[in-house]
């Protein structure tokens, strides 16, 4: 005697105890939310991250921020700023350039016996005016 199909509660037809495509509709909603929920937890903590900072941070791109706070720790630590490729400026000696990445700059103002990180421009911007005028 052959088989017949059920028709389950939803609507769909099938062989089994219950419907397996709501089944599979309602694990990938799942999955779907909790990567939702672990984005958004991700999310809130880097921005959390922020309040830890010198300095401000935030209008930076993520690989900015991870070398800038990478510099930062290591000035923090008594590491010599020529260590990171940094610069004292010819107009004002108290003010070192350290290169982040290509296109960004970390001013920094020389204090005697550390470095207080002031900011951390694009490099169009360090190119425009002076730095630490």
């Amino acid at each position: 005697m052959p088989r017949r199909k059920k028709t389950f509660l939803c609507g769909h037809q099938g062989y089994g105890q219950g419907c397996h495509r709501c089944a599979q509709v309602r694990t990938a909603r799942e999955k779907h939310d909790r990567a939702r929920a672990e984005k958004q937890e991700r999310k809130q903590e880097w921005e959390a991250s922020f309040a830890e900072d010198p300095i401000d941070l935030r209008n930076l791109p993520d690989h900015v921020v991870v070398k800038a706070r990478a510099i930062i720790a290591g000035l923090m630590t008594s590491r010599n700023y020529r260590e990171f490729g940094g610069k004292r400026l010819r107009h004002d000696r108290f003010i070192i350039s350290i290169p982040v990445t290509r296109n960004y700059r970390m001013l920094c103002r020389d204090c005697g016996t550390f470095l207080v990180p002031e900011e951390v421009l694009s490099h169009e911007e360090y190119n425009v005016c002076k730095p630490g005028s």
